[in-house]
């Protein structure tokens, strides 16, 4: 029996979303496929928040860092260079006249799989 890692599942999930949106010659109507929601509740009310953004970032991972056993030091690995990986994140970003707030895509993709399973 193999343990089922779902944080991996998301992270794969999310690339290909993430390539998919890129790849996607009309993004608005990918994004509407998806699911993902246009508007969404804030301090004005159910719909006070509209979609305007999509941010993409690209972080590079070149090393690792973890608490030591029994102390406050953290014990740090740095990756040599074939190690380095690189990873890109995709938020939505929602305003409205009394805010601004960020979805992460893994936390959207999160919450479609919950909805789907119910």
């Amino acid at each position: 029996m193999h343990h089922h890692d779902d944080a991996a599942d998301l992270q794969v999930l999310a690339a290909q979303f993430i390539d998919g949106f890129v790849q996607a010659k009309d993004k608005t109507t990918y994004l509407r496929l998806a699911g993902v929601p246009f508007e969404r509740p804030g301090k004005g009310g159910e719909k006070a928040l509209k979609l305007v953004d999509v941010e993409l970032t690209t972080d590079w991972q070149v090393g690792t860092a973890s608490p030591s056993f029994g102390s406050r030091e953290l014990s740090y690995l740095p990756f040599p260079g074939e190690m380095v990986r690189e990873r890109t994140n995709m938020s939505l970003i929602y305003v409205s006249m009394d805010e601004k707030a960020t979805l992460d895509l893994r936390d959207f993709l999160s919450h479609k799989k919950k909805d789907i399973e119910a």
